[in-house]
């Protein structure tokens, strides 16, 4: 393979053409799925993406991580200008679909396993902490294919219970759970895949996922993902289910869900019978995930790339994590805004400690006088887009939705708590976050409030919020140059950035 040909409809592409660009870290000592990788990427972290060329227990297999942790790297492998124009290209992905294309020979199934599965000694499947309760699957690509229904491409945590078999945990209101719960209407199985290491572009559809306003139920989401890498999703029928596969993957898990059974994610969770109590493994809200008992998904194929297969395993409470899941729902929050108000939102930006699906900042600019109000309509539009979405804020143009101090500023200065603050009081949530199951075994379970706040400047009254405009000097006038990289040294991260911001 050409390194210096960008091929970005595949992870391998991808991969390889970071290798042509200096920009993948290889590491060819063996390292153990068991913590090792786990270790490394959490203490790289945002840092390079990660090609491990030897695996303990697994020969001519190889695992990647960290490809996506770092934004400007997304943008480098989309081809757009900045990281800001990430979720552009996602927005382009949504109204500009490529629909997938159909072929008969598939690169994920040069080779087939169906007989004799056994799913833990032939994928490297992490465990990421000791206290982990299994080994826990949280990179593949879940993939649904229905005549005249669309196509859905997510995330679901799965643990291999069994050699042929495993949990698949499902969020609520998510696709997946549409698809599920039409399934059981009839108790019937529901066939479908599991495809690991695909392309970045499916990994950024899958991880923006519950965006029912831009992408409800019976979405082609391979489409959305075709516009966003600029050419048609490859796919291929599966081997032993009635369902498609990505055909560029490494890997693809082939299967159903049986609709009549339903396991306990974990052995400790099976003995304590209760569900969010049993530790899983960390999270993306940062907290450890709890077990439960969810559906059982039944294994009737392994198939994978005959050379040298690569596993993909992103960590779910990684900067990785939040870059999967958040360029998608920022232009979904743009789509749904420029629904309400064309034309009054400059940006949206989703911060890495808002935890992609916690909370989104909306910045606008106010044109006129009857803009007034509509950045609380915005407000309830965001939550009416994303479920499980916790707080809201919207700033005025003024003020740097990429730096977490000017949207505290913000917030310090222009919100009045008795008039800028807005609580909705009982919100169904996504049953991730902690505080969502307080009150686990109430019909309140899973029920919890959200917050928006508008830190916006009233129009008719913006003179008086003013901000000071210091005169722009030339400090070597004054100091020499090590006199200024020692003084700017000394400089908190904050005060550079008021300092430059405020002449």
């Amino acid at each position: 393979m050409n390194k210096n040909k960008k091929d970005i409809t595949s992870a391998r592409g991808t991969i390889e053409w970071l290798r042509g660009q200096n920009d993948l870290m290889v590491v060819d000592k063996e390292v153990d799925p068991i913590y090792e990788v786990s270790g490394i990427s959490k203490a790289l972290d945002g840092g390079p993406a990660i090609l491990f060329n030897k695996v303990k227990g697994y020969p001519g297999v190889r695992i990647t991580t960290n490809v996506l942790a770092n934004r400007e790297r997304i943008a480098r492998i989309l081809g757009v200008p900045s990281t800001k124009d990430i979720k552009l290209r996602c927005l382009e992905g949504l109204h500009k679909q490529i629909p997938p294309e159909v072929i008969s020979d598939a690169p994920s199934q040069e080779v087939i396993i169906s007989k004799d599965i056994d799913v833990n000694n032939t994928l490297p499947i992490l465990k990421h902490t000791e206290e982990d309760g299994g080994r826990i699957l949280g990179g593949g690509n879940t993939f649904i294919w229905k005549e005249g229904g669309g196509t859905h491409v997510g995330f679901n945590r799965m643990h291999y219970r069994g050699r042929d078999w495993g949990s698949m945990s499902i969020n609520l209101s998510s696709h997946v759970e549409y698809h599920v719960l039409e399934a059981r209407k009839t108790k019937s199985k529901l066939p479908l895949t599991i495809n690991i290491c695909t392309s970045p572009a499916i990994w950024l559809v899958s991880g923006g996922g519950m965006l029912q306003l831009s992408m409800p139920a019976g979405s082609d989401e391979l489409a959305i993902a075709g516009g966003i890498q600029g050419a048609p999703v490859r796919i291929a029928k599966a081997k032993t289910v009635d369902a498609y596969s990505i055909a560029d993957a490494e890997w693809v898990i082939e299967g159903f869900v049986d609709t009549t059974q339903v396991v306990w994610e974990t052995e400790e969770a099976e003995k304590l019978g209760q569900d969010d109590t049993a530790d899983l493994f960390p999270e993306y809200t940062g907290y450890m995930g709890k077990a439960r008992q969810t559906y059982k998904f039944q294994v009737t194929a392994i198939t994978h790339r005959k050379d040298k297969p690569i596993f993909y395993a992103p960590m779910a409470h990684s900067l990785e994590s939040n870059n999967l899941c958040s360029p998608l729902r920022e232009a979904s929050f743009l789509d749904v805004s420029n629904k309400i108000c064309p034309g009054l939102v400059t940006d949206v930006n989703i911060l890495d400690s808002f935890k992609s699906w916690g909370g989104v900042a909306i910045q606008i600019k106010k044109r006129r006088k009857r803009d007034e109000g509509y950045q609380r309509n915005l407000i309830l539009g965001a939550f009416a887009a994303a479920t499980g979405l916790r707080w809201v804020v919207v700033v005025d143009d003024d003020v740097d939705i990429y730096d977490a101090e000017e949207i505290l500023w913000a917030l310090s200065t222009r919100v009045d708590p008795n008039r800028d603050i807005i609580i909705n009081p009982a919100l169904r949530g996504v049953d991730n976050f902690p505080f969502e199951k307080l009150e686990a075994g109430t019909l309140r379970m899973g029920v919890s409030a959200s917050v928006g706040f508008d830190a916006t400047v009233p129009y008719n009254v913006s003179s008086k919020f003013k901000v000071g405009v210091y005169p722009k000097v030339d400090l070597k006038k004054w100091l020499t140059d090590e006199q200024i990289s020692k003084a700017v040294a000394e400089q908190t991260v904050y005060a550079r950035r008021m300092a430059e911001k405020r002449y």
